[in-house]
């Protein structure tokens, strides 16, 4: 190695618009490390050729993007590289979504039931009857996102292996998920009522009911913003003189792998007395 066909860290700071206090730290986490040190002076010396990964270390650093997934994202070839910049952007997106919702909902709490009814719209619609396949649980709110994903999967199963979905699946909350309680909550995937005597599973019947329901997207749906679309329901339902009838709901319309954010997801409802 040639130290004529190296820059001097003072040099390749400039042309890569790093600081030197920059280039040292990435050589201490093994990103950019120098290509020669001077066994004398301790002076790092890159190769010209290391301009490319230390402007794309900068860029990355742009996003925000820890020094651990930079890391991973020089490691690999290009189009893998790709790849690892859409999740982690993918990601990003998602927890702005998440916080912007968790603003919103901060903004209609303090505003009380005023603001929730300004932010929600609220619908009424008549439900048939439903046999629905059902599994039910006693959750925290840390396990419940993972449980229902379980229990979904697993009456999916059964029900497609049985003529199908006969409506949408739907979560129900006999008591509250907070820090001090855990439900129940059941998990309902309707089916065919012909074929009730065929299911290996629990089934019940979901009696007709009139219902009060807000769209929310599926950001709204993370915890603890949901509670805002469940408040403005029961706020919604105070306002006309309107009875609950039954536990609240969540029924999920959307296929969540293929859901942006943004994106309507599912409704909040809740059952009245005719």
């Amino acid at each position: 190695m040639e130290e004529e066909a190296l820059l001097s860290i003072g040099a390749f700071a400039r042309r890569a618009r790093l600081s030197h206090k920059a280039l040292r730290l990435y050589d201490r986490q093994g990103l950019l490390p120098p290509d020669h040190v001077d066994p004398s002076t301790g002076y790092r010396y890159y190769r010209e050729s290391r301009l490319g990964a230390a402007r794309l270390i900068v860029r990355l650093r742009g996003l925000d993007m820890p020094l651990a997934e930079v890391g991973a994202v020089l490691a690999v070839p290009a189009p893998e590289a790709a790849r690892l910049v859409a999740a982690y952007w993918d990601g990003v997106e998602r927890r702005h979504a998440a916080k912007r919702e968790l603003a919103a909902h901060l903004h209609t709490h303090l505003l009380g039931d005023e603001g929730n009814l300004d932010m929600y719209e609220i619908g009424q619609r008549e439900v048939p009857e439903q046999l629905v396949l059902t599994e039910q649980r006693h959750v925290t709110p840390q396990e419940l996102p993972d449980w229902i994903d379980a229990a979904l999967g697993r009456l999916a199963a059964v029900a497609h292996a049985n003529g199908g979905f006969f409506g949408h699946p739907f979560v129900v909350y006999h008591g509250e998920v907070n820090e001090d309680s855990d439900g129940p909550v059941e998990v309902c995937v309707p089916v065919d009522p012909a074929r009730a005597a065929e299911f290996p599973v629990a089934s019940r019947t979901e009696p007709a009911h009139a219902e009060a329901y807000t769209r929310v997207t599926k950001a709204q749906v993370a915890y603890p913003h949901i509670l805002s679309a469940y408040d403005a329901v029961y706020a919604w339902a105070q306002s006309e003189a309107r009875t609950t009838s039954a536990a609240p709901r969540e029924i999920y319309f959307a296929d969540w792998s293929e859901t942006a954010p943004t994106d309507p997801a599912c409704d909040i409802a809740v059952p009245l007395a005719h």
